[in-house]
């Protein structure tokens, strides 16, 4: 009877290595068939030459509201500091009550002004990215017709992706050439 479960045993452990190569094989077959692309859009969007072009665009549409922001901010200093040195001084109750009361004023615009500004910016850079988006998607159905992909995936965060099948460079290039 032990021999036949040690029988039993060895024909179990037979079958399922002998599925397993199969598998194995099958899916070598296949998968030497199919080519995979990996693009990093993320990489496009930082090192593109349309996407460094936007972000200039972007910067320069900003610069006077920058410079606005930056005088309020010189400003407020310039009243923190007058407050600070004529405190010890005497200065009239009426006069440090309305410095203050203009510093607060200045400080809640300054910081009114920062925020809208840095919306605005996301706002406007959220666009011009769409823009890069879709030429990247006509560039990546271009490469995956050229080329015969069969998949070419969206990789952001990946732990290990071979050379071999990243793609963005190319995507970078194409984007460049049009």
């Amino acid at each position: 009877m032990n021999s036949l479960k040690r029988i039993n045993r060895w024909c179990a452990i037979v079958i399922v290595l002998i599925t397993i190569v199969s598998i194995s094989e099958f899916t070598m077959v296949f998968a030497g068939d199919i080519k995979i692309g990996v693009v990093n859009t993320e990489k496009i969007l930082r090192e593109s030459l349309p996407a460094i072009q936007a972000q200039k665009k972007i910067d320069q549409e900003f610069v006077p509201r920058d410079e606005d922001i930056k005088k309020m901010a010189v400003q407020a200093k310039t009243l923190q500091d007058k407050l600070e040195k004529d405190s010890t001084a005497m200065m009239e109750e009426t006069e440090r009550r309305n410095l203050e009361r203009n510093l607060a004023n200045l400080s809640r615009e300054y910081q009114r002004a920062q925020r809208q500004m840095r919306e605005d910016f996301s706002v406007r850079q959220n666009e011009e990215y769409s823009v890069i988006l879709e030429r990247t998607n006509r560039a990546i159905s271009k490469i995956a017709e050229t080329e015969k992909y069969d998949l070419i995936l969206q990789l952001q965060d990946s732990v290990y992706r071979s050379q071999r099948i990243d793609i963005t460079d190319k995507v970078i290039k194409a984007l460049e050439n049009e």
